[in-house]
């Protein structure tokens, strides 16, 4: 039909940036207004990495909605306040090589931009504003009087329900997927590049390269980008 639109779905975290939520929580952990509670919140982090690792392994969904009980007590406005900081600091100086040139690419051949991601809407917004995406599809914080309960609003984004919000966008959009992209690096992804006719796998994990060989999708490397 003349009135639907391509869209190109970008995951974020190992597909344009090696920056992860992990590493995003330990800016805020690190620069926390209070010195002590930096100092907790930071050193709780570091002796809890290796199972956060685990976790993400077994699984993103659950790992998601554990992880982001850390964010419990901070102040939202600051939170918000901090998102440019941790851009500059933190995201900025991950972003692979490639990454802009291939968002790009797909802007100049007409596609929708839209950034699909497990991460945080506050950490992600400058994100958006620099590759220049037109829409944010993410994970949210639930607030009470301003502060971070720890809970995120549903759905959380994780496997199956990142599907949904891209089908959910479609229908909204008019989007014809069959003539749409999507980026991963992820094996548990694998649904999210299945949901489109025009795959491609982002420096992909091993059973990512393996399942992206077998079905003669894209293999694209961001990193050292021709």
């Amino acid at each position: 039909m003349s009135d639907t639109i391509r869209a190109a779905f970008y995951d974020f975290d190992g597909t344009l940036v090696s920056s992860n939520v992990v590493t995003r929580y330990a800016y805020f952990a690190r620069n926390h207004p209070s010195r002590p509670v930096a100092a907790w919140r930071f050193g709780k982090l570091l002796l809890t990495v290796p199972l956060w690792l685990a976790l993400d392994l077994y699984s993103r969904r659950l790992f998601n909605r554990l992880f982001y009980r850390e964010y419990g007590g901070l102040a939202k406005q600051w939170l918000f306040q901090e998102s440019e900081e941790l851009f500059r600091a933190e995201v900025e100086p991950k972003i692979y090589p490639g990454a802009q040139a291939l968002v790009d690419a797909d802007r100049k051949a007409g596609f929708r931009l839209v950034l699909v991601s497990g991460g945080l809407d506050f950490a992600l917004e400058p994100a958006v504003r620099r590759f220049g995406f037109d829409d944010l599809i993410s994970n949210r914080l639930l607030y009470t009087d301003g502060i971070a309960t720890g809970q995120v609003a549903p759905p959380l984004l994780a496997e199956e329900q990142k599907v949904q919000a891209m089908h959910d966008y479609c229908r909204k959009y008019n989007v014809d997927k069959e003539h749409s992209k999507a980026y991963s690096d992820s094996f548990s992804d694998l649904p999210m590049l299945e949901a489109v006719g025009l795959p491609a796998a982002v420096h992909p994990d091993r059973r990512l390269k393996r399942t992206a060989t077998e079905r003669g999708w894209a293999v694209l490397d961001l990193k050292n980008p021709a």
